[in-house]
């Protein structure tokens, strides 16, 4: 039988670390070089722009941009576009957000929206994919970036989850989000991996012809359109709202808040 894979870092948090284990990645290190996405006005309206400047990457990012050899492990090297940040659409938040997120303290719950603000020192919190239309299309709550005033993209998300930056996710931020919510963490995926290879004492070769990114009009398409090109059913979407509440414009959600506080003291 396997061995369960055994510890390689002390997690960037942790209370009690274990001794002789380098400490592990922090979202600083996974987010630190990207670009702000909130820089490009394509990303209102798509999820890719083009040549952008990275900053310097840690070296867990320089692993997820595939900049070494070692990178690609033993899959096979992507041709991609090395200066493009795709899976980055872009939130349109009010300025009553960008306000509370800015005042949140890194590392704790903003009150109101109840969303998480990384800390740059510390491991985020557990991406969730929400739920589909069928259980009332409940979106996933982003975590808030430790320097910018806003959630996290959906590339942000993929990066603490430990996807490569040549892999691309739907379009669509719900969909993006909810891909990575559902995922086993490929970090995760590759070491429980190599436990099975060890146990059966293969030994593997690294393939070394570089393979095409797929047809990334798949990355838009609706859940209709998606069932139809893959032959299966298509899923229940329709949107499951017995409850009949309004949600409350931002102003207003404050307000309430603010009014709670004062009741309770």
């Amino acid at each position: 039988m396997p061995d369960y894979p055994a510890l390689k870092f002390n997690p960037a948090d942790a209370k009690k670390e274990f001794p002789k284990l380098p400490k592990g990645p922090t979202c600083e290190d996974a987010l630190g070089d990207l670009p702000d996405a909130d820089r490009f006005d394509r990303l209102n309206g798509s999820d890719v722009v083009a040549n952008v400047r990275y900053r310097n990457p840690s070296r867990y990012a320089l692993e997820l941009r595939c900049q070494t050899n070692q990178s690609w492990h033993f899959g096979h090297p992507r041709q991609w576009v090395l200066n493009n940040l795709t899976s980055s659409a872009r939130t349109n938040h009010s300025a009553i957000s960008r306000r509370r997120f800015g005042e949140t303290v890194e590392g704790e719950v903003e009150p109101i929206s109840r969303f998480f603000k990384l800390s740059k020192e510390g491991l985020s919190n557990t991406l969730r994919a929400g739920t589909d239309g069928a259980r009332g299309a409940f979106t996933s709550p982003r975590p808030i970036h430790y320097a910018h005033s806003r959630c996290i993209t959906v590339r942000e998300m993929a990066r603490l989850h430990g996807f490569p930056d040549w892999f691309r996710l739907h379009a669509t931020k719900w969909h993006g989000a909810r891909q990575i919510g559902n995922a086993v963490p490929p970090p995760l995926a590759r070491s429980i991996a190599e436990a099975i290879v060890i146990s059966f004492g293969l030994k593997l070769r690294r393939p070394s012809k570089p393979l095409e990114l797929g047809d990334i009009s798949l990355l838009s398409f609706e859940m209709s359109a998606a069932a139809k090109h893959f032959g299966v059913p298509p899923p229940n979407g329709r949107r499951n709202m017995k409850s009949g509440a309004k949600k409350r414009k931002q102003h207003e959600t404050e307000a309430h808040y603010h009014l709670l506080r004062a009741a309770n003291g």
